[in-house]
């Protein structure tokens, strides 16, 4: 039995639009015209008008976080209260009300960010928190995950002196209560570590949420989201979801392995690129290089503009990025490398130099994820090792307001740099970096079309924009290459997955500032339907 779908508006990847497709089973058999699907039609077969709706392959995330979204939406959304730090400790104060939360126990919440204060507050402090409430431990994360604060009770709770030595690639501050980087380690190793089946609920819950934004593909980011849960029992969380049928988007995992031993660990028990089946499988080492730019925490080679003398956070040293990426590399798995600033960039660039030159290979897929702060010689070293670019367009609509005060106004020309990467054929894929930015896709195909932020102020830019064609094959045809997956998802094609999403609306027809108003109506994974708004 064959489902027919007419009277579209249908991107297959490529233009013109076409009308009409057909399924069969979890796969595209046919797209073409009304005619042309009709003329398949047989006894027993489905048929369903588009009414001219548009419908595209499914948007594939390209680097987010599907398990800490799930534990976000467990959390105060801070994102809704970051006007004011008397916002900030509404909310909290709201939702600890709201969910009945007993003195003593944990209060969490992520989202916020002091460049949206309107009090000309800087960083939320320990006192701040501590004006919420002293019976509750309380932390919060910034929206970009790079920084976090808690309070007199979180620290009385998790046992904090202020003895240890500053980490490497961190900085922690138990006066402010102020953590960056690595150094939150010392509080997210002390908190109360979920089960497998509260990890379980949260994924069923960040799966549907994606479902809901036309999203049925993510490579996601997930090994490390709790710090005192090992990485196996997250793919244990992960298979025993495919097995019960809650897992409905397909994961591509980025495994964060912050060790050398961790690594040998993780190859010496058979994972490795590729390994999995079905919805879940392990795609690249993931490394984390430095933070970001917004917490001033992305390592830039000659400091900031704002900040003399300041440098930002590298995570890792060159010899610990040569001996990473080299292992990985010769044991045949790919890599993926966070790198925001063009000081961990360069360091990241020499590793693979070295890797590479140690060990040929062909077709390794390996990138860099963020690609951020760059100058023209680092792309073109990027092409020289056909590295792939794990792009973000949405934080367009934040790091507009900031790049250049934070960077200076040489650096800031020639980075974000999207259609420069395109030019030089780093097939560059496009995702939210969710919970950092909430997973919508077109909002962020809106970003890489006008360059302006969504409320409309810029354009920064505007020779770096995607055209509409460029950013919809960022999300979908692209993403599938940064999988190794561009000859079976992707595209409405013959042979093709039938993952897809029906929208409210035509991106090629609205005005470009509204693209990201359009909203899913439907989303298909393998030709069953897993969302109806």
């Amino acid at each position: 039995m064959k489902q027919l779908f007419i009277g579209g508006r249908v991107f297959t990847g490529e233009l013109p639009l076409q009308t009409a497709f057909a399924i069969e089973g979890d796969r595209f058999v046919a797209v073409g015209s009304d005619g042309d699907i009709l003329a398949l039609r047989r006894e027993g077969d489905t048929l369903t008008d588009l009414a001219g709706q548009f419908v595209c392959a499914g948007f594939n995330d390209s680097h987010m976080h599907l398990l800490n979204y799930g534990y976000a939406m467990t959390c105060c959304d801070l994102m809704q209260h970051t006007s004011s730090i008397a916002d900030l400790r509404g909310g909290l104060r709201g939702f600890i009300a709201a969910q009945r939360i007993a003195p003593g126990s944990w209060v969490r919440g992520r989202g916020w960010n002091q460049d949206y204060f309107t009090d000309g507050h800087g960083l939320p402090t320990r006192a701040d928190l501590d004006a919420v409430s002293e019976a509750h431990p309380i932390c919060i994360v910034r929206c970009c995950g790079h920084c976090l604060v808690v309070n007199s009770k979180a620290i009385e709770v998790l046992g904090l002196t202020g003895d240890a030595p500053q980490p490497d690639g961190g900085r922690y501050d138990l006066a402010t209560g102020l953590f960056e980087d690595s150094a939150m380690s010392m509080v997210y190793t002390r908190l109360p570590a979920p089960t497998r089946e509260e990890m379980k609920a949260m994924l069923r819950a960040a799966s549907a949420a994606l479902n809901s934004f036309g999203v049925t593909s993510c490579q996601s980011d997930d090994l490390c989201a709790f710090e005192n849960v090992d990485y196996v029992e997250v793919i244990a969380a992960y298979q025993e979801l495919q097995q019960e049928g809650g897992l409905t988007v397909r994961v591509y995992q980025q495994a964060q392995l912050p060790t050398l031993e961790g690594l040998r660990d993780f190859l010496a028990k058979g994972y490795n690129t590729g390994w999995g089946s079905g919805l879940f499988r392990i795609g690249p080492l993931k490394l984390l290089g430095d933070g970001s730019l917004g917490a001033r925490t992305a390592f830039l080679r000659d400091g900031y503009a704002d900040a003399p003398d300041h440098y930002g956070l590298a995570i890792y040293t060159q010899q610990q990025f040569d001996d990473m990426i080299a292992l990985a590399h010769s044991s045949g798995m790919q890599v993926a490398i966070h790198a925001i600033g063009d000081g961990i960039l360069d360091r990241v660039l020499n590793a693979y130099e070295k890797a590479f030159a140690a060990c040929p290979r062909g077709d390794h897929r390996s990138g860099v994820v963020h690609v951020q702060i760059t100058r023209p010689d680092q792309l073109r070293r990027m092409q020289e090792m056909q590295l792939h670019a794990y792009v973000q367009t949405i934080f367009l609509d934040y790091d507009i307001n900031i790049v250049e005060s934070r960077v200076g106004k040489d650096l800031a020309a020639t980075s974000y740099a999207f259609h420069t990467m395109k030019e030089l054929g780093l097939h560059p894929s496009n995702g939210t970096d969710c919970p950092v930015e909430m997973p919508i896709a077109l909002k962020g195909i809106q970003c890489a079309v006008t360059r302006c932020t969504l409320s409309g102020k810029g354009p920064y830019r505007p020779e770096e924009a995607m055209t509409v064609e460029e950013a919809l094959r960022s999300y979908t045809i692209e993403s599938a290459h940064a999988s190794f997956e561009e000859n079976q998802k992707g595209r409405i094609a013959p042979g093709y997955l039938a993952d897809f999403t029906v929208l409210d609306g035509d991106p090629f027809a609205v005005a470009p500032g509204e693209i990201g108003s359009i909203a899913p109506r439907q989303t298909w994974l393998g030709g069953k339907k897993v969302y109806q708004a």
